[in-house]
């Protein structure tokens, strides 16, 4: 059986598994669209809240920036875990004891100002439409990959199974086809993550092979990573080599926008009681702990893997031993169908400078004191050869890499889409609730029937997949400055709001309101202005370097100071203005005193 074949095979049964839960699970009311009618257990929507948030980002992303980087990129793990423990402790408790559909609501109902719910929905609609552009993305090299499709017919035909269960099933049907995505995804990730670990270490556990022997050269596997890197010019693996003040605030951007994702937090409105939120965000931090206590162990062994590709010596001890590897091998070697493969999506590139017949991978910055300068010395090299490797291939190419089964590189297919479209879905989601339930019956109609809200919410759905699907196609130039913008947008409208509404009785509307303009104002401004503006590249005013930078804070960093601009304004407005109605007063108090599980009030 042809790869093309046995992919087809499992991505179309996992979307028939998906599609078939949607209809079984479709919503009738908009108690089920919104929040599954608040009757989901624990361990079901913590498996449904680490799918919605493991997203493509997380699955095809997280291990490609760790192996290129290293220790330095560690701050994803430990930005992205310590939101969702932030999200789980402080916030997603209350919230469900508040007992409404959206973020919006809360901000809305809490800071007694329509003004508010309004800022909280642009905020939302702003931070949920680019990450959707990243999961449509995704879904369309997946596809242009594996099923030898064009990019914008696989983004196609994601979009198609997005709408057929997230119309159709609501929170309902996409609460129940992400348990089902879970599954998928953590066993394509874990299981190649298993046959690599063997391979290069003897462990059948990732997480300890990354810290046991290297097979070949029988010396510690990291310590053996930071040999081979270290001799091609590259930084060491292991250290730490950039700007420490810029990895804590990148860090903290990242925990505190996550923590203000509404798409994740809408995930703790769908369970009866409030203890169930508390239990459920402890099952979502097991499931998710499964997949990135992997991720370091996929980044570090898949970045020697392609090291040993390119230079075969280094999976033996001696890095230079034996040539670079040959365009002639890329041609005519099975093991290497992987390169021509993933060359062909324009992701993996090369180029033969020097017509020597050999693809040389080094860095050119770093070679003159490293063992590489003799090589190049000797045989004339003009510059590495390897000239483009994203880091979305690594996880999605590993297996090929590691010539691992065909049944394994399918699975991996589908975990990737698995990944993508369960984010996907639960942006969606957010958005669909902000304009229907936010905009049309919180502000324009607030005498809307509940058929007809219903509908609304499927409609604007519909359209926000159209949109999204339209942008993918175009993704802007810059994709990772745009999400470093969606963290510090989260970081520095959203959680600020949520944090003082919840833990603040005197932060009022006004407080609430020029604190979400300034945080977002300047983290936006600060990042446009170093980025570009409006996603056209070289349109950025100041140039993006350390130099310049404000007190050398880099523009994906600047959501921390967002955050601290947005509690500053907030507190020293409302000190300065009346403090909020007492039965609003009252309201806070009740939401952060413990009054029994079942004290949530459903709205």
């Amino acid at each position: 059986m042809s790869q093309f074949t046995l992919n087809l095979i499992v991505i179309g049964l996992s979307f028939a598994l998906y599609i078939g839960i949607a209809i079984w699970a479709r919503a009738g009311s908009t108690a089920e669209f919104y929040a599954a009618n608040r009757g989901v257990g624990p361990v079901m929507n913590g498996m449904a809240t680490a799918a919605d948030w493991m997203s493509a980002a997380s699955f095809i992303s997280m291990a490609g920036l760790i192996a290129f980087t290293g220790y330095d990129n560690s701050t994803y793990l430990m930005g992205w875990t310590g939101g969702y423990v932030l999200l789980a402790l402080l916030l997603a408790p209350y919230l469900r004891k508040f007992g409404k559909f959206t973020v919006p609501q809360f901000i809305g109902d809490r800071y007694y100002s329509q003004t508010a719910r309004i800022i909280g929905v642009i905020c939302l609609l702003i931070i949920s439409i680019t990450y959707v552009i990243g999961q449509m993305t995704g879904v369309g090299v997946t596809f242009s990959r594996y099923l030898e499709v064009s990019n914008s017919t696989g983004l196609w035909i994601g979009a198609a199974l997005v709408f057929s269960y997230a119309v159709l099933g609501g929170m309902k049907g996409i609460t129940y086809t992400q348990v089902a995505q879970y599954i998928v995804l953590i066993i394509a990730y874990t299981i190649p993550a298993v046959f690599i670990a063997i391979q290069l270490t003897g462990h059948v556990l990732p997480q300890t092979g990354m810290f046991s022997d290297h097979s070949a050269s029988g010396v510690k596997f990291l310590t053996k990573l930071d040999q081979v890197v270290t001799d091609l010019g590259f930084r060491s693996y292991t250290e730490h080599h950039g700007s420490t003040l810029n990895m804590f605030l990148f860090t903290m951007a990242l925990m505190i926008g996550t923590a203000g994702l509404p798409h994740v937090i809408i995930r703790f409105f769908t369970v009866p009681k409030v203890s169930d939120a508390r239990k459920s965000a402890g099952w979502a931090l097991v499931f998710i702990a499964l997949l990135y206590t992997v991720a370091p162990a996929v980044g570090s062994m898949s970045r020697f893997n392609l090291t040993a590709t390119m230079w075969p010596g280094a999976e033996t001890g001696e890095t230079f031993s034996q040539p670079a590897v040959s365009l002639e091998s890329i041609e005519n070697d099975p093991d290497l169908q992987w390169m021509r493969n993933w060359q062909v999506t324009g992701l993996l590139q090369w180029e033969d400078k020097n017509g020597d017949g050999l693809l040389q991978y080094y860095d050119e910055a770093g070679a003159a004191d490293a063992p590489i300068a003799a090589i190049i010395e000797e045989q004339g090299l003009v510059g590495n050869e390897l000239t483009r490797v994203s880091d979305d291939i690594m996880v999605l190419a590993n297996p090929e890499i590691a010539n691992l089964p065909g049944w394994v590189i399918a699975i991996v297919a589908a975990g990737g889409l698995a990944a993508a479209l369960s984010t996907a879905a639960g942006l969606l989601l957010a958005i669909s609730g902000a304009v229907s339930h936010d905009l049309i019956k919180g502000a324009i109609n607030p005498g809307i029937s509940e058929k007809n809200e219903l509908l609304a919410a499927r409609i604007s759905m519909g359209i926000s997949i159209l949109v999204a699907t339209i942008l993918g196609l175009n993704p802007p130039g810059f994709a990772a400055q745009t999400v470093a913008l969606a963290f510090g947008l989260a970081a520095s409208s959203i959680f600020p709001v949520l944090m003082m509404g919840i833990f603040s009785s005197r932060v009022n509307k006004h407080g609430a309101i020029w604190g979400m303009i300034a945080g977002v104002v300047s983290t936006t401004v600060y990042i446009f202005l170093y980025k570009g503006w409006f996603f056209v590249a070289g349109t950025n005013m100041l140039p993006d370097t350390p130099d310049a930078w404000l007190f050398g804070i880099a523009p994906a960093s600047f959501g921390t100071i967002g955050a601290l601009i947005n509690f500053a304004v907030a507190f020293t407005v409302s000190n300065a203005t009346k403090e909020p109605p007492a039965e609003v007063r009252e309201l806070v108090e009740s939401i952060r005193v413990p009054r029994g599980a079942g004290g949530a009030v459903s709205h």
